[in-house]
């Protein structure tokens, strides 16, 4: 029975009501109490018939917001309802002082997974104008068990509890065709909106592989009785490219064969799992030339031995034939890597730290020394264009920025990722920013040269201000916290050097990286921003752990989905942030030279080793 009509169904029941009869249900008793005996009554096999009141007719008595429904089976709580607090129908169009109303339906506070999912499906709603309005609604329920069910559930218990909903299984009365056919449309409808949630995070599984074949036979089986399906049906061949071999016509019930299963299958040029989707896109890859400094390069996925050594040679200058490529799989361990060895794993994994060296040194295989060449880098940064430099780093950012899912947050909170690679773009821009940040500390502390590192500064401070221009926060705060570190500011003499006005505008730029007040100062930056924007990931990630430590998961066994929501409300932050990214106003082209420079960042990422150097260029008095 489906509860969002709320009270325009009404109850009362007969004593003398005996398995399998009919009741028809009245206005009499309290909320609590009829929903408790619904459940009884329909334990024992009785069948519901609705109001035949006109809904202009049905009457609709305010109920407090606060007021919690507990619904029972078997003597155990299983499911815990708060009606939602609302406008009616009839308000909407007046005035927007006209006071609130309550909603005739129900959001979920806590239950069992199996509870949630009937509750979800029940409050489904098939109409074209208010399935839309569901889908504009970011706090909805659909949206939330969407972003949120691998914290309580597997993808697999999922796709089996979908499939049970959709034949019946859970089902304990006889439907009409009327009611079966909108429970198999709100099956459809709900899988059609996961895939549309969800398709590339799903793709490499496959209990979804399976599960969506099965669905789609399911589907094609019940074409004849019910026709109506069959733009459901498209929809769903549409979403997971589907082969669809026979129309309703030729699908007859006598031609209806088990081997048509065999016919259903992935096209493979059109469904692509996650990792060949990234083929198209690069991969960041570290490349030691000392023990504790590598350059940051971007290989594409497939890359070979032969191409990466290429590239290094060709940015620190020296001749490819002098070098060798090793991998380090485990400490003291080494690989000599043959010019057509794969660098990467099929989960996008390097097969180890990888380390170039010289090939006269044999055996060996000693890593480079510190490059001869740094006042000759020096002086290539100071010659490139701040603005230009900005656009390259926030181009890199937002095809990283761009590819990363709601989930993948959820993932990383509650370390679910047993199996796939489902946090790799979120991981790969939270890497990013930690090069970010020592590539700025590296670049200022191997400067030997006071009036150059002071050009360098002033480099720094302009390219920030560039960054939080562009809306790319996650750049901005790495620049200017590297610029802050211990190592970096503690060169008073260099500092001193600095003109006021770049004093003025870096303290502004610190200001908004001020964490104190909860970053209140970034939060209300931030909010001033129109999206496209990338934000500071740390923090939202802080923010989420937040609400997972301070709040339980599960309270009595039941799943505590108010928690979920609050998780499911923050993810949704990076949809809002990635709309119409490509409209950011931001120069997609920037030199050859810039590019060349960015794609290849010379990074020295022993905080020990960069303290030494800040030592050795002020000692300290």
């Amino acid at each position: 029975m489906s509860w969002d009509c709320g009270l325009r169904y009404m109850f009362s029941v007969s004593p003398s009501l005996q398995p399998g009869g009919m009741c028809i249900l009245h206005d009499k008793d309290s909320e609590l109490s009829r929903l408790e005996m619904v459940q009884r009554l329909a334990k024992d096999g009785c069948r519901f018939l609705h109001n035949p009141l006109p809904l202009s007719l049905s009457p609709v008595q305010p109920v407090q917001s606060d007021e919690a429904v507990r619904v029972q089976e078997r003597g155990r709580c299983v499911l815990v309802l708060r009606r939602m607090a609302g406008r009616s129908l009839s308000s909407m169009d007046e005035d927007s002082s006209t006071d609130s109303v309550v909603s005739d339906r129900y959001t979920v506070v806590s239950g069992t997974p199996e509870k949630i999912l009937d509750h979800l499906l029940n409050d489904l709603k098939l109409e074209e104008d208010q399935a839309a309005t569901q889908g504009k609604d970011a706090d909805t329920l659909l949206d939330d068990f969407l972003l949120t069910y691998p914290v309580f559930m597997s993808t697999s218990d999922l796709c089996q509890a979908l499939l049970e909903h959709y034949c019946c299984k859970r089902c304990r009365v006889k439907e009409d065709t009327k009611e079966a056919l909108e429970r198999k449309q709100k099956v459809a409808y709900l899988v059609s909106q996961w895939m549309l949630l969800c398709r590339d995070f799903l793709r490499e599984d496959e209990h979804v592989k399976v599960f969506m074949k099965t669905l789609y036979r399911y589907m094609l089986d019940d074409l004849y009785e019910h026709p109506a399906l069959q733009r459901d049906l498209k929809e769903l061949q549409k979403l997971y490219q589907l082969h669809l071999r026979h129309t309703v016509e030729e699908y007859s019930p006598q031609r209806k064969s088990k081997a048509l299963f065999h016919q259903l299958s992935l096209k493979e040029n059109g469904v692509l799992s996650r990792a060949t989707h990234r083929q198209t896109k690069e991969v960041p890859c570290h490349v030691y030339i000392t023990m504790d400094s590598y350059l940051s390069m971007r290989a594409h996925p497939g890359a070979v031995a032969q191409e990466l050594l290429q590239a290094v040679a060709e940015r620190m200058g020296v001749s490819q034939g002098e070098l060798v490529l090793v991998a380090v799989p485990y400490p003291g361990g080494r690989i000599l890597l043959q010019p057509h060895d794969t660098l990467f794993s099929p989960s996008l994994q390097p097969v180890g730290r990888l380390h170039v060296c010289r090939k006269d040194l044999g055996e060996v295989l000693n890593p480079l020394t510190e490059n001869s060449k740094l006042q000759q880098r020096t002086a290539h940064m100071l010659s490139l264009n701040t603005w230009d430099v900005a656009v390259a780093f926030s181009n890199i950012d937002w095809t990283i920025f761009d590819s990363i899912h709601e989930q993948e947050l959820i993932y990383f909170t509650f370390r679910r990722n047993t199996s796939g690679n489902h946090t790799a773009a979120l991981e790969f821009l939270l890497q990013r920013f930690n090069e970010i940040q020592l590539w700025v500390m590296t670049e200022v502390l191997v400067c030997t040269a006071l009036c150059q590192r002071v050009q360098l500064i002033k480099k720094f401070i302009k390219i920030a201000a560039h960054c939080k221009a562009q809306r790319n926060l996650h750049c901005f705060f790495a620049i200017i916290m590297g610029l802050n570190t211990a190592a970096v500011s503690r060169l008073s003499q260099t500092w001193e050097k600095i003109p006021g006005k770049f004093k003025k505008l870096f303290s502004e730029l610190e200001s908004v990286t001020d964490p104190s007040l909860n970053h209140k100062a970034y939060r209300d930056t931030f909010k001033k921003m129109k999206a496209p924007k990338i934000p500071f990931l740390p923090l939202l990630l802080k923010d989420i752990t937040f609400i997972h430590e301070g709040n339980k998961t599960f309270h009595d066994n039941l799943v505590n989905f108010e928690k979920l929501h609050m998780i499911a409300d923050t993810v949704r932050l990076i949809r809002q942030c990635q709309k119409d990214h490509l409209g950011n106003g931001m120069s997609p082209k920037s030199s050859a030279d810039v590019r060349a420079y960015t794609d290849n960042l010379h990074i020295i990422d022993n905080q020990q080793t960069l303290f030494e150097l800040s030592c050795r260029l002020e000692p300290r008095t």
